[in-house]
């Protein structure tokens, strides 16, 4: 499965292959490839939420050599764009970078791509991005997210301060999509059972916590709605302020990712003035 994109490093945040080097089924739904070559045995990343856009080929169009995303997009109608989708960076060691896929059959995009990947597959990646970082300084942390959550919230928390108390809370849809998460801090790990989205559901539950007290950093991210429900909570309850507080909609339930990106500022804007209602 060979895309025809051909080499050409440009560094920094600009494009690099990334090579299929072997993959791994973590859970039924949650796939790990792990991605190689030249043009990733320099590629760092600086933040535990960093994140690569990878770029998928439309089936059946021709890109000229060398690949140049921009100038496609400057030349080509947008139908011809490479499908653009965003995932975190698990893990960087020795020049490989892992990134994980949750699967759901053929639904999506990434998803069913990454449960056919095979070694020597390849792909085109722009980035890193990223923001968050456990602080040394903050009184404890917290984390909470769903499956798409999954991998930033594990390596944020390999990234808490040896000895701080982290507390997680993940909702993925039964106990075999659990998986094995380690920290240096004192980890209080919460796993929620869920089919679907519930923000009602999950903020009576954090409700029912009992948490360490402080003023915690908060990692909020997954499912736009229960995301901005859990924000909300934050900063209403737990005096989470701006500084401390990381809060983003990876997804929103019944939108493409095309969809929710265009709602996305919109979403942004409300989560704000959720703020002024709650006069925090």
């Amino acid at each position: 499965m060979r895309n025809p994109f051909r080499r050409e490093k440009t560094g920094g945040r600009g494009q690099r292959l990334a090579v299929v080097q072997r993959t791994e089924q973590l859970a039924p739904h949650m796939v790990r490839v792990v991605f190689g070559g030249e043009d990733l045995s320099d590629f760092t990343v600086e933040h535990a939420d960093s994140y690569v856009k990878l770029l998928f080929p439309v089936e059946g169009v021709g890109y000229d050599e060398p690949f140049d995303v921009a100038r496609i997009r400057e030349e080509r109608p947008r139908t011809e764009w490479p499908v653009q989708r965003t995932y975190s960076v698990r893990s960087v060691v020795d020049g490989e970078v892992t990134i994980d896929f949750v699967v759901h059959g053929d639904e999506g995009f990434a998803g069913p791509w990454a449960a056919r990947a095979r070694p020597g597959d390849e792909l085109w990646i722009t980035g890193p991005g990223g923001a968050y970082t456990p602080s040394e300084g903050s009184a404890w942390h917290l984390l909470i997210g769903d499956a798409s959550a999954l991998p930033a919230i594990s390596a944020a928390l390999e990234r808490v301060p040896a000895g701080a108390t982290a507390v997680a809370v993940v909702e993925v849809p039964g106990p075999a999509e659990e998986l094995e998460l380690t920290s240096p801090g004192d980890l209080r790990l919460h796993w929620v059972h869920r089919e679907e989205p519930d923000p009602e559901a999950l903020v009576a539950f954090l409700g029912s916590l009992d948490l360490p007290t402080g003023v915690p950093q908060a990692f909020l991210h997954g499912e736009a709605d229960s995301v901005r429900a859990v924000r909300r909570w934050a900063r209403a309850d737990l005096g989470v302020t701006r500084e401390l507080l990381s809060a983003s909609g990876y997804w929103r339930r019944g939108r493409t990712e095309e969809g929710w990106r265009s709602e996305k500022r919109d979403w942004a804007a409300a989560a704000d003035s959720d703020d002024a209602t709650a006069g925090v």
